[in-house]
């Protein structure tokens, strides 16, 4: 463009003091000014007729405010010089929404605050991954303009996110069933984007805050269910320790029973003959017996 308005200033220079008959400059000059002005003016549309599409971008037309339907994709592409080009980034692109300062796409604290179904406001951060889908981008552009993230992607997000958060106790969204509710609000989120030329890849629930008498309570309850649980186990180890020491009685009266009724006194009599055996063996046993009418006897090892 540059180039075009230097030429055209160079001729409309050239047409005026060829009109006041200027002898400054010679009729050979004038003519070698003239061509090299419409050089530049050459090179300057040519110029203008050649676009270049960036890796990851789009490039969307509009001749006279009119968006063109066709895409230009990644490249070099030669087009009337006429047309205003708008590149749109193709890649996946987030959004991030969170409270921690300069941390989202806005300043300060931009987490959305939501209301439970048991009437507690928690405070969610979350990112959006998505992208432009480059058949809707003429639709996208024609409809909301480049600023399509603070138009489509910001409020649609937000909306659904408190949408959804009624269906759930604060209890259960900062617990078992926080997967489930970014499930729910990636299937709502996905249909609006569709509609406007978007794709979502995925919702990224970053953080879910709790005010802090309810977070109190739950970290309490956590740690009743806690001690309740290790109750239970020194329970059972007790129990499974009275059932060994109640097998282990009952063997042992099980023996002396079979003890009692499976000895006879013959027996006995052989068992106290085998004892008094080994003990007359010993090196230094010296033992006076006596028992009942038997005739006592000294075993002296000495």
């Amino acid at each position: 463009m540059v180039l075009i308005v230097i030429g055209v200033v160079m001729l409309l220079a050239l047409s005026i003091m060829a009109s006041r008959n200027s002898g400054l400059l010679l009729s050979g000059m004038t003519g070698r000014l003239r061509i090299a002005a419409l050089i530049l003016i050459g090179i300057g549309l040519f110029s203008q007729c050649i676009v270049q599409i960036e890796a990851g971008y789009i490039g969307v037309k509009s001749l006279f405010g009119k968006v063109q339907p066709d895409v230009l994709y990644p490249g070099l592409h030669v087009l009337n010089p006429l047309l205003k080009i708008y590149e749109i980034e193709s890649r996946v692109q987030n959004y991030t929404m969170s409270g921690v300062h300069d941390e989202g796409q806005k300043s300060g604290d931009d987490a959305i605050r939501a209301l439970t179904k048991d009437g507690l406001e928690v405070i969610i951060d979350l990112t959006v991954l998505y992208r432009v889908n480059p058949e809707s981008a003429p639709k996208l552009i024609n409809e909301l303009g480049i600023d399509y993230q603070d138009k489509i992607v910001r409020p649609i997000t937000r909306t659904r996110i408190r949408d959804n958060g009624v269906y759930y106790e604060a209890v259960d969204l900062y617990s078992h069933k926080r997967e489930e509710f970014q499930n729910n609000i990636n299937k709502s989120i996905d249909i609006d984007f569709k509609n406007r030329g978007l794709v979502l890849e995925q919702i990224l629930i970053r953080n879910i805050s709790l005010p802090l008498n309810v977070k109190s309570a739950i970290e309490e309850k956590i740690k009743a269910e806690q001690e309740s649980q290790k109750m239970q186990f020194i329970l059972q180890k007790e129990k499974q320790e009275a059932d060994r020491k109640r097998i282990e009685a009952q063997g042992i009266a099980d023996y002396q029973k079979i003890i009692n009724t499976g000895l006879t006194d013959k027996q006995l009599e052989y068992e106290r003959i085998k004892a008094l055996k080994e003990l007359s063996l010993s090196q230094n046993a010296k033992v006076v017996i006596t028992q009942g009418k038997n005739t006592p006897f000294i075993v002296n090892g000495n």
